[in-house]
């Protein structure tokens, strides 16, 4: 073998190494400069805290993978989290309704919008990023409308446990986030759904062509998306203990950004539920480092706004490669 072909071989593996564990090395290297920058991020109460608040994006970020493996996109996200915290918290208050039926009914409500997003986008043929932004506008305007645009709370004692409770010494919402996290990987890696996800994402035509049914294939994936939407706008209601009409507004953003960063394709047809986690604790680690440094919030929008804008042209990149 000569030098040339050597060299060649290293560069395939390092290329091949970052391609694979890229998101890993980031969130380590991330971890690294805060422990340095900040004698308060490496400690357990902050690594929790940081666990616990990046629980309802994790939650969110596997109905949004799903989504963006079949190349589509949900920018509903974030208004179905807050309808979801509006209407559970009205059915408790202003109905005085059992915790447990409230959530129920709000939880079918938010899978419901899923559905109907799916519906739209494969009979009518629609882009989803006109379809979901529009459901996004629709949802903010009738979540406002039940509100008034004032909160909602005095809700049972019992209903904080989801948000604020802990099972010894880890909290709830993280448990919540695991289940999930499990459930979304056990789909894609042990169901005949979890493949046809892929297959349609990478061509829906060759799909189609070979007996899959790519419409029910999408009412399954924007149902599980806005369901798992709903389940994270469950958990932001007990840990704040107040509906708002704001819990959800941009959330889709950063949801979006974690599943980019954790290497779900924008074009479809690849990702895995294991990088979107590390992709959401890069996102967490983030922004308690920088909480932590005292950097301006604006300044952190910059960031992050950068960082989404990075993980899309790498993606798009390495798509152009691949094509």
């Amino acid at each position: 073998m000569t030098n040339t072909d050597s060299a060649k071989s290293v560069g395939s593996v390092a290329a091949d190494i970052g391609k694979r564990f890229g998101i890993y090395i980031v969130l380590l290297a991330l971890m690294v400069f805060f422990s340095i920058a900040s004698e308060n991020f490496l400690v357990g109460h902050n690594l929790l805290n940081v666990a616990r608040q990046v629980s309802m994006m994790g939650i969110a970020a596997v109905g949004f993978a799903f989504v963006l493996l079949l190349g589509g996109i949900d920018l509903s996200v974030g208004s179905v989290i807050t309808l979801v915290n509006i209407v559970t918290a009205w059915f408790m208050v202003n109905a005085g309704m059992n915790p447990v039926l409230a959530i129920i009914l709000a939880l079918l409500l938010a899978a419901g919008i899923g559905f109907f997003n799916g519906w739209i986008i494969a009979n009518l043929q629609m882009p989803s990023i006109i379809v979901t932004l529009a459901m996004m506008i629709i949802i903010e305007g009738v979540a406002f409308l039940i509100c008034k645009g004032l909160p909602i709370f005095g809700f049972p004692k019992s209903f904080a446990v989801i948000g604020q409770g802990y099972v010894g010494p880890i909290p709830i919402p993280v448990i919540i986030m695991a289940i999930v996290m499990g459930l979304g990987m056990f789909i894609l890696r042990k169901t005949f759904f979890g493949r046809y996800f892929y297959a349609v994402g990478g061509n829906e035509e060759a799909a189609l062509l070979s007996g899959i049914n790519v419409k029910r294939v999408k009412y399954l994936v924007y149902t599980l998306s806005g369901f798992f939407a709903g389940v994270a706008g469950i958990v932001i209601l007990s840990r704040t203990n107040s509906g708002q009409v704001l819990s959800g507004k941009g959330f889709e953003f950063d949801v979006l950004t974690a599943c980019v960063l954790g290497g779900v394709s924008v074009a479809g047809g690849f990702g895995k539920i294991t990088n979107v986690l590390a992709g959401v604790l890069v996102l967490g680690v983030l922004s308690n480092g920088l909480v932590l440094l005292d950097v301006s919030q604006f300044v952190q929008l910059v960031i992050k706004g950068s960082v989404l804008l990075i993980a899309v042209a790498l993606d798009c990149i390495q798509h152009r490669k691949k094509a």
